[in-house]
């Protein structure tokens, strides 16, 4: 295990909130020290924004850290864990500035510590549940967690309110149980034995949920089991969305699109529909997003996890990248960035 404050450079790789989220995880669950420089640095408006800096609250409050930096706007940022402590939760995106901020994002810096602390924890977390450049809380539910709970966790997530982008204001529930990792091989997915998911609206004619569904039953009527749910659903602001679960003897993958102003709903629909089909020619066990959220798991679990993965992104190999810095565990990776790869931790 690494001693004393470990600086990481906030700009490596995709040079996004990952870097932040995960180093923050691993702090607090780790005892270690952190501190992030150039935070967000290649992107649009670098620094915290809210969610980032809900992040950083989050974290600090479940393991009682001690923090400098914390505000937004901020590139620089100083980390320094106590004890972390499992119980009952709300974090707010919104709390000081009006967010959409993800509430998949947030969860992300804090479910492990929790996880392996020893007790079991509530977490509510408010902001935005389906907007763009991250997964849907759904994603969280249907998809990360039956993939975690082969790693041996165990996790309860349930969304009580959905949130769109601009308005936000959705709201997820997890329930974290006490945890003990366990490493896992993901190689082969198996079969196809069924795609199940929604097309929703929130405040706006369900005729749009309809024609994304429509747009999806077209483009995968190549598949024999595909049920599709069209969903009125309730949020603080209008938006639409279509999330598919493609279900494997043994995996699971979760492929989404969002509406946005101007864009046919047809398109929605397509895209979604567009992803899975794309998946499915690649024969790999995890689609990209879950590929790169695993690796923490795989490091920390012990043994030899190996995953294979659809698509080497930068993402990935950032997250590869930040957990080296972080713990003494080296992965192998084979494939090149934009094609289909293997992962496996070397020991």
């Amino acid at each position: 295990m690494k001693r004393g404050i470990i600086t990481i450079d906030g700009s490596f790789g995709e040079g996004g909130g990952q870097i932040l989220r995960t180093a923050l995880a691993l702090s607090s669950l780790l005892g270690v020290g952190i501190r992030i420089e150039k935070i967000r640095a290649r992107r649009r408006n670098p620094g915290l924004a809210p969610q980032h800096l809900t992040c950083v609250e989050a974290a600090a409050e479940i393991c009682g850290a001690r923090v400098d930096g914390a505000g937004i706007g901020s590139k620089e940022l100083t980390f320094i864990p106590g004890e972390i402590k499992p119980g009952r939760y709300l974090f707010d995106v919104a709390r000081k500035r009006p967010s959409a901020g993800s509430v998949s994002l947030v969860f992300q810096a804090i479910y492990l510590p929790l996880a392996l602390s020893g007790g079991k924890s509530e977490v509510i977390i408010r902001g935005g549940t389906h907007v763009p450049w991250s997964p849907p809380a759904h994603y969280l539910q249907r998809v990360f967690s039956p993939i975690a709970s082969r790693f041996g966790l165990k996790l309860n997530i349930e969304v009580l309110r959905w949130g769109f982008y601009p308005k936000g204001g959705g709201e997820i529930k997890a329930i974290i149980y006490p945890s003990k990792l366990t490493s896992v091989s993901i190689s082969d997915r198996g079969s196809l034995i069924r795609v199940r998911g929604f097309s929703a609206c929130a405040r706006l004619p369900i005729s749009i949920a309809e024609r994304q569904r429509e747009a999806v039953m077209q483009r995968l009527r190549g598949i024999s089991d595909v049920e599709v749910e069209t969903i009125s659903a309730r949020s603080r602001g209008p938006g639409t969305a279509v999330f598919l679960v493609a279900e494997f003897e043994n995996s699971v993958a979760g492929f989404s699109s969002l509406g946005e102003r101007g864009k046919p709903a047809e398109k929605v629909g397509e895209e979604a529909a567009e992803e899975l089909l794309a998946f499915l020619r690649s024969r790999s066990a995890l689609d990209p997003h879950l590929s790169d959220q695993v690796i923490p798991l795989m490091a920390l679990a012990g043994g030899e996890s190996v995953i294979t993965t659809s698509l080497v992104t930068q993402h990935l190999m950032t997250n590869i990248w930040l957990v080296e810095q972080l713990t003494d565990v080296r992965f192998e990776i084979k494939g090149r960035i934009g094609e289909p790869g293997r992962v496996r931790v070397i020991v």
